[in-house]
């Protein structure tokens, strides 16, 4: 699969779309550079991609960030610096997005220049091993209100399906006929079915469960300056 410029990670509250977009930024910049990580989430202070910061530099990836990220304050500030994502065609870009439309207003503001255009990927991250990400009418509600705040619809689902650190290969294979469903009902498809990268070889995938991600379960302590 060929990324796009712009990959955009968006989801529920715990569906896992920082530690996906940290794990996919650096998968991109083993492959291309430049490549840049934006945190736009406006809503969670207390785990985010800014928790990475030496990480993604060890891996060659830019942050884009906050000023007021990983510190004593707290407010709803979208970096400057988030324009060169839209001015710099040479820059594969990544956006960890905050939970739900509360978070998915930050990308509104940008919506004018992103629609329409091909090279922009919104990805629903999805783990129906969330209480309130089960069934799938809860999934829809999800969908419509992001795509309402954000002015951009949906363009694939990231199956996500994990329990922490009780994640098993069956808890991830169980969830794939779920996540079919779901992808044949919205009419997105599924892209990525993410797994932790000692269970990714055990899983058994179709055509229809797009390409097995492997995942690295990062601590934020290890990396935070």
């Amino acid at each position: 699969m060929e990324p796009a410029r712009i990959t955009i990670f968006a989801g529920h509250y715990g569906s896992g779309k920082t530690t996906l977009a940290v794990n996919y930024a650096l998968a991109l910049a083993q492959q291309r550079s430049p490549v840049a990580l934006c945190d736009l989430d406006i809503v969670n202070p207390y785990f985010r991609t800014s928790d990475f910061a030496a990480l993604l530099a060890n891996g060659g990836v830019e942050l884009i960030a906050s000023p007021y990220a990983n510190s004593n304050v707290e407010m709803p500030w979208i970096p400057t610096e988030a324009l060169r994502i839209l001015d710099d065609d040479r820059l594969t870009s990544v956006i960890d997005l905050g939970g739900d439309d509360s978070g998915a207003l930050a990308l509104g503001r940008f919506a004018p220049r992103l629609q329409g255009r091909g090279d922009v990927a919104l990805w629903l991250v999805v783990n129906l091993c969330r209480p309130l990400t089960r069934d799938p009418e809860t999934l829809r509600a999800v969908r419509r209100e992001i795509e309402a705040a954000a002015h951009l619809p949906f363009t694939g689902i990231i199956g996500n399906t994990n329990l922490g650190a009780e994640t098993t290969a069956e808890t991830i294979q169980n969830s794939l006929p779920a996540l079919r469903e779901l992808a044949r009902e919205s009419g997105l498809p599924l892209v990525l079915t993410a797994a932790r990268r000692d269970l990714a070889p055990r899983l058994q995938l179709s055509a229809a469960d797009g390409e097995c991600f492997p995942v690295e379960c990062y601590k934020k302590e290890a990396w935070k300056i």
